[in-house]
């Protein structure tokens, strides 16, 4: 068999193929045979060298299963025997593999758009870092040149259910088998890959489910920049049904997307304090861009509850978490996105049970959380941040706008005053003269406000968008302030 050897980041470069904040991201159509074997084959060869099995997952995207059979056959190059896993959540696949101390590859694109997909690689141990990520970039691999011939030959192995099964008893055992009896739940299902589980879950626990807007035709939901079009859809559903909830999760379910009584989706930074709070967390790693209440809410803590702000995205997360751990070994360790994802980076007990630590974004634990505090306070699931500061959280994107194009936007308005000037005196209030009082660039421009409020610029790592984020003490200035900058910046 003939064959080339290459670099990956020779091979990615030509073809405009990269890491993003998780995992590698790329259209379709660059998402060749020999780039996703060659991936493969590094992530096997230079981060897992005595790995004798792999497991692999796909999500719903109609790329998926393609790409799949590439890393099929990049794991065979190396020895390396497949439990393929089919179609399942991320995290599920990520458990698998923790708990039978193998690797995996997971085929998904998250929440990007449908023209593009990606892979996400974990260690025995949990998500790869970002040396790891150097690593498999500057591998030196062979890739057999008749790769897209054997790839179009191939048939996919029958699907193993063993981590699905697995990852549904991680939560069957952890809560009352009766908490969600007489209460309504809608289930948002689009193309999410964690449809089936959670409705499963949902039916275990005792729930009335309602299926809503099943598709077969992939659909991006982005948990952190939630569409006008799904809030509408949230509230009506709520109405139409009478719901108590509706869950949900992007496309490969390690983001949650859940909503209250009323229809209105909860902040996903809201939702990590939340869960962060019901299980007594001592320690904290999260995002520059999450809501400051979780220093607010860590502050009402004996001892204050230990929080790391850390850059966007879970390797980033994760590397906080290890820090944090290094600091105090015995701590009740998590980690939260803006987008919801949840990490576990500690085993808990929760009701008797041992809650494994599960260093990865999960969408099912912070749902099946939220019903179980709505279900033990007796109360509804709006009640639940009654008593949190008031500081709401807003954010959406620019999309269409090249990563170099953000950057020298960001960099313009850290160095150009009359910039800053412009963007300060287009969301300044009635009488209000705002300037910066800080200034944080641990992931893009973050900038806080001598009126508290916060505006943050930073391009985004997995698609050509720039993205906003906003805080403030009031619902309607993060809406309006949010609103006013993506407007002032949608044509750059």
């Amino acid at each position: 068999m003939s064959t080339n050897t290459v670099q990956v980041k020779h091979l990615s470069n030509e073809l405009g193929v990269a890491f993003g904040t998780s995992g590698v991201r790329g259209l379709v159509k660059d998402l060749t045979p020999e780039l996703c074997f060659a991936f493969v084959r590094s992530f096997l060869q230079e981060v897992c060298p005595s790995a004798s099995g792999v497991a692999v997952g796909v999500d719903l995207r109609p790329s998926s299963p393609a790409i799949a059979k590439a890393v099929l056959l990049a794991a065979d190059s190396c020895g390396a025997n497949v439990v393929f896993c089919g179609a399942l959540p991320t995290p599920a696949l990520a458990f698998y593999a923790m708990q039978h101390n193998l690797p995996a590859v997971m085929i998904t694109g998250s929440h990007i758009p449908f023209d593009r997909n990606g892979i996400k690689f974990y260690r025995p141990d949990g998500e790869i870092s970002k040396a790891d990520e150097a690593a498999i970039m500057d591998g030196i691999v062979v890739v057999p040149e008749a790769l897209s011939e054997q790839v179009a030959q191939l048939a996919l192995p029958n699907i193993d259910d063993v981590a699905i099964t697995l990852f549904k008893q991680r939560y069957t055992s952890l809560f009352p088998s009766t908490m969600l009896q007489g209460k309504r739940i809608g289930v948002y299902e689009h193309s999410s890959v964690a449809r089936d589980l959670i409705k499963a879950l949902l039916c275990h626990f005792g729930a009335d489910v309602v299926s809503l807007e099943r598709t077969e035709t992939f659909v991006p939901i982005d948990t952190e920049a939630v569409s006008e079009e799904d809030v509408q859809k949230g509230l009506n559903w709520s109405k139409e049904y009478q719901l108590d909830a509706i869950i949900s999760t992007d496309g490969d379910g390690d983001r949650p997307l859940i909503a209250n009584e009323s229809g209105e989706w909860l902040r996903g930074d809201l939702l990590g304090v939340l869960c962060a709070d019901y299980l007594a967390a001592t320690h904290v790693a999260a995002p520059v861009n999450v809501n400051t209440v979780l220093e607010l809410r860590g502050a009402l803590h004996h001892p204050v509850r230990k929080t790391l702000r850390t850059q966007i995205g879970s390797p980033y997360v994760i590397a906080g978490m290890e820090t944090l751990l290094q600091q105090a070994p015995e701590a009740r360790l998590v980690g939260y996105e803006a987008n919801g994802g949840f990490l576990v980076g500690a085993d808990f007990v929760v009701n008797g049970q041992t809650l494994h630590a599960l260093p990865t974004r999960d969408s099912v634990l912070p749902a099946l959380i939220v019903l179980a505090m709505s279900f033990e306070q007796a109360c509804p699931i709006s009640r639940l941040t009654a008593e949190f500061p008031a500081r709401f959280t807003a954010s959406d994107r620019i999309k269409g706008i090249p990563s170099e194009t953000s950057r020298q936007l960001i960099a313009d308005i850290k160095a150009n005053q009359s910039k800053q000037a412009e963007l300060l005196s287009a969301i300044a209030q009635d009488g209000d003269v705002p300037h910066v009082v800080s200034i944080d660039e641990t992931d893009g421009l973050r900038m806080t406000l001598n009126n508290g409020d916060i505006v943050h610029l930073r391009p985004s790592g997995n698609a050509p968008e720039l993205r906003c984020y906003v805080e403030s003490g009031n619902y309607l200035c993060s809406k309006k302030n949010l609103n006013t900058v993506l407007t002032l910046f949608k044509d750059i």
